[in-house]
């Protein structure tokens, strides 16, 4: 039987997803696959038969409609991802296999012929677009972005249009700031120099891997005007930071809050979206049935 341990923002909040996060972690030895974002952490294992309450789950993940942001499209290449680090480290079993495989291809279906992905935001935009209902000019700002992936890119490119004047970009390797900050005409800086990185920092963007705490209160100056964004899960910024003077705080629960007042996806798009799904999963259990029946026939011949 395959098997599935789901901790996820349909059921968790942002700080019991943090809380139960460790609590997620198999026998190395154990054929898994390890889906982590910034929403979820989901692991399933096993072989033999697919339960519909997890090959449904799964696939309405891969389409997006179990995302915060309804459509979102970066969870189809999280899932991918996390498919091909298991296959490998691992011998996965056939319906493991299968159900991933046919999870990605629901999945593009859904957004091949649907258009649930028209108007879809990414943590990245809904940064930006609360950026310019600050209405900062970041042109007299600093922004300073902590961490090297595709969100902290994507909003570079944003701050680079909306022609801001000094980027400043840490990381825990140097190497990579330095890589990412010359292509966008910003500073690196080593993340050794927090503190006195946070005393000249006027929007800090936040978005690492890091298991732990990034920026401390004792980070902070007193009295210091900052607009701060943590992108990150676990959270990079110390929550008792919004409790300072002049300091304003989102976490990834006030992004999403927010993404959900300007998202009106077409009701009609999420029913097809749910009617291939409903196809596909019609499909897998076919080959379900027909897979059993040609094991029990295997299973006869060795009686004779």
């Amino acid at each position: 039987m395959i098997n599935c341990r789901l901790i996820n923002n349909s059921a968790y909040d942002l700080e019991t997803r943090e809380r139960l996060a460790h609590t997620v972690a198999p026998d190395s030895a154990l054929p898994h696959v390890m889906l982590a974002t910034c929403n979820r952490i989901e692991m399933y294992w096993g072989e033999g038969d697919v339960p519909e309450r997890i090959l449904r789950h799964l696939y309405r993940v891969a389409a997006g409609l179990e995302s915060s942001l309804t459509g979102e499209r970066a969870i189809q290449g999280q899932l991918k991802s996390a498919y091909c680090d298991a296959i490998v480290r691992y011998r996965l079993s056939p319906a493991l296999n299968r159900l991933f495989q046919s999870a990605m291809h629901a999945g593009k279906r859904v957004r091949t012929e649907t258009r649930i992905a028209e108007g879809a935001v990414s943590h990245s935009q809904i940064t930006a677009d609360m950026l310019k209902n600050e209405k900062i000019d970041l042109k007299k700002k600093i922004v300073t972005l902590i961490g090297v992936n595709k969100l902290t890119e994507d909003i570079l490119k944003y701050l680079v249009a909306r022609q801001a004047a000094n980027i400043f970009l840490s990381n825990r390797n140097l190497e990579k700031a330095t890589a990412l900050a010359r292509q966008y005409g910003g500073t690196a800086m080593s993340l050794a120099n927090k503190r006195a990185i946070m005393d000249f920092t006027d929007v800090l963007i936040s978005a690492t891997s890091a298991p732990h705490l990034v920026i401390r209160r004792s980070d902070i100056p007193a009295g210091r005007d900052m607009l701060i964004f943590d992108l990150a899960f676990p959270r990079d910024i110390e929550e008792s930071i919004a409790a300072m003077q002049n300091i304003k705080l989102y976490n990834l629960e006030d992004i999403e809050r927010h993404a959900r007042k300007n998202i009106a996806l077409r009701h009609e798009e999420i029913i097809h979206a749910e009617r291939i799904i409903e196809e596909e999963i019609a499909r897998f259990n076919e080959w379900q049935y027909h897979r059993a029946q040609v094991l029990k026939n295997f299973t006869n011949i060795d009686k004779i």
